[in-house]
């Protein structure tokens, strides 16, 4: 039994200042890392660690997420029974949901970060990357995805946000709780949710020509924004008030951009699901969907636009768009 430790960079690797630039920057290796981890060695599971590429996660893209998901799919067809992802919380619930929409092996993928830095008193990254390790390595993980574990919590890649800018509890899953938690270094899974199948390869050449557009809506908003988008962008994701309005001024604009391009509909709120038949005045749920708009269901903007630009990307559209995003939702 071997983990394969992949790290990207992030604040869990950010150990050291350059001089005439504040802030901390990307210094430590995985080697650095692990060194830093109380207990490692007393777990007993051979580690294999690779630096992939050290990058802040804002500026990671689909490409890069995607070849480390090649490496980690190479690591277990060799052997490895499980594969640990180090990388900065920024982008996290994005790249962590992108993975589990490809993964297509048992074995399980997790991803993990800090929020403290190693030069702060008090750094939580040595213990996230130990729970990690004892999750990739747990039997009880296997067959659940990608994974996401923080703060000794363990979240399906599919619900886990991050909630707040600073605080070490930031991840959480609003809308299921998480699937089980490190506790004493035993590893308790507690809910296992039904395993969707994963979306087939991606194609990246298409995937890095696919443009999808999220829009917020706001208060009194005109959707002067949504100008030309549909020259530049292959779909849309809106983030819609409560569970998925908008100004009745907006409705139209958007049923136009509906027949044009997929519009997916999701709620800005940060939990619970899209309605498809409680309201029914101008800028409902109900009168968007009328005009073509896709119901994003329980998807939250940021996944939704992931998932739509992976199924544009295979070249689906119409009814089959629609039933790969029910799926999901």
């Amino acid at each position: 039994m071997s983990i394969v430790l992949i790290t990207l960079g992030g604040t869990i690797a950010m150990g050291g200042v350059d001089r005439g630039r504040p802030g901390v920057v990307t210094r430590l290796s995985g080697a650095d890392l692990t060194a830093a981890v109380p207990g490692l060695a007393e777990l007993g599971v051979p580690l294999d660690v690779r630096d992939v590429q050290a990058v802040p996660s804002a500026s990671l893209t689909y490409r890069q997420v995607l070849d480390v998901v090649d490496v980690a799919s190479t690591a277990v067809a060799a052997g490895a029974s499980g594969v640990v992802v180090s990388q900065g919380t920024d982008t996290l619930e994005e790249s962590a949901f992108l993975a589990d929409l490809v993964w297509s092996h048992a074995a399980p993928l997790v991803f993990t970060g800090a929020m403290r830095n190693p030069t702060l008193a008090g750094p939580d990254g040595p213990a996230n990357l130990l729970a990690a390790i004892r999750v990739a390595a747990a039997s009880e993980a296997r067959g659940l995805g990608v994974l996401v574990v923080l703060d000794d919590e363990v979240h399906a890649a599919r619900w886990v946000r991050k909630t707040h800018s600073t605080s070490t509890a930031t991840f959480a899953s609003p809308n299921t709780g998480p699937l089980g938690q490190v506790i004493e270094g035993e590893v308790r899974v507690l809910v296992r949710p039904q395993r969707r199948d994963p979306l087939p390869p991606v194609d990246r050449g298409r995937l890095d020509a696919t443009r999808v557009a999220l829009y917020p809506v706001t208060l009194d908003d005109d959707g002067l924004l949504l100008t030309g988008v549909a020259d530049t962008h292959h779909g849309l994701v809106v983030a819609g008030f409560g569970v998925g309005h908008v100004p009745a001024a907006l409705a139209p604009r958007l049923g136009e951009l509906a027949g044009r391009m997929p519009v997916l509909l999701t709620s800005r709120t940060g939990a619970g699901s899209v309605l498809r038949q409680t309201y029914g005045a101008v800028g409902s749920e109900t009168d968007l969907q009328r005009r073509g708009l896709l119901n994003g269901g329980l998807l939250d903007p940021y996944k939704g636009r992931v998932l739509l630009r992976l199924l544009l990307a295979a070249g689906l559209h119409a009814d089959a768009l629609v039933v790969a995003l029910a799926r999901f939702r």
